[in-house]
């Protein structure tokens, strides 16, 4: 078995690259090979710093609240852990907070977060049955992209608040958070549109997770076709939760 310094030079190298890689949709939207899961606990606590004591989401929020770990921890106007119903069969993963969510302290509350909103009701569900969370806690100045440190110093809040919830279905919007969460380097293009594990021990069942295109990516490239691929992903996980999948409209 990997040691733990392993497997976090490993998921250093992954999220490099994939953060080098310019065209991260890119693609076709077929599937030829099985990716390999995630390991369980693929960062683990590397410095004193790290809070020991996350045992419920209140503590992980208090302590996203308190961090400073990263330059942005200095930069954010609020840091955003993520909010929603704590015992939800589905939770949501996107990639960052927004200049809108850095003013709330919320996550997904502006611009794509409305466009969440609409997918979220046209699978028959509202925004307090799901909890919805990012990669990471605090937003990148001029919503860059996030960088190596910043996804592993922000991991262990996401990979805890995942462990306390144990959610059976996980929604990996967009690119950085489907890498990072089944730590691979696959463009999202390949990954999206079938069921990958995301284990949380090896006591517990895996979650089901599911990656598909970011609302943001919606917005700025709007098609009929990137809408009903989206709307497929969703309704393959109101079938895998047995949930009935609504008629449009």
């Amino acid at each position: 078995m990997r040691s733990i310094m392993e497997k976090q030079a490993n998921l250093n190298k992954i999220l490099k690259q994939h953060l080098e890689l310019e065209a991260f949709f890119a693609g076709d939207f077929t599937v030829k090979g099985k990716i390999e899961p995630i390991a369980a606990a693929v960062t683990e606590p590397t410095t004193q710093q790290e809070p020991a004591d996350m045992n419920t989401l209140d503590a992980i929020a208090k302590k996203v609240k308190g961090c400073k770990k990263c330059e942005i921890g200095t930069t954010r106007t609020n840091a955003v852990p993520g909010q929603g119903n704590p015992k939800a069969r589905l939770m949501f993963v996107g990639e960052a907070p927004g200049a809108d969510e850095d003013q709330k302290g919320l996550a997904f509350v502006g611009r794509a977060g409305k466009l969440l909103t609409q997918i979220i009701e046209a699978m028959g569900l509202t925004r307090d049955e799901v909890f919805i969370g990012n990669i990471l806690k605090c937003r990148p100045p001029g919503n860059r992209d996030p960088k190596p440190d910043e996804i592993a110093n922000c991991w262990p809040y996401l990979k805890k608040q995942l462990e306390i919830m144990q959610p059976e279905i996980i929604v990996a919007l967009g690119a950085h958070a489907a890498r990072t969460l089944l730590d691979t380097k696959q463009p999202i293009g390949k990954l999206r549109g079938y069921f990958h594990e995301y284990h949380y021990s090896d006591e517990v069942p895996p979650a089901k997770l599911m990656p598909t295109y970011h609302p943001a990516y919606l917005l700025r490239n709007y098609s009929t076709d990137n809408r009903r691929r989206v709307w497929e992903d969703m309704q393959k996980v109101l079938k895998e939760l047995g949930l009935p999948i609504p008629k449009k409209k």
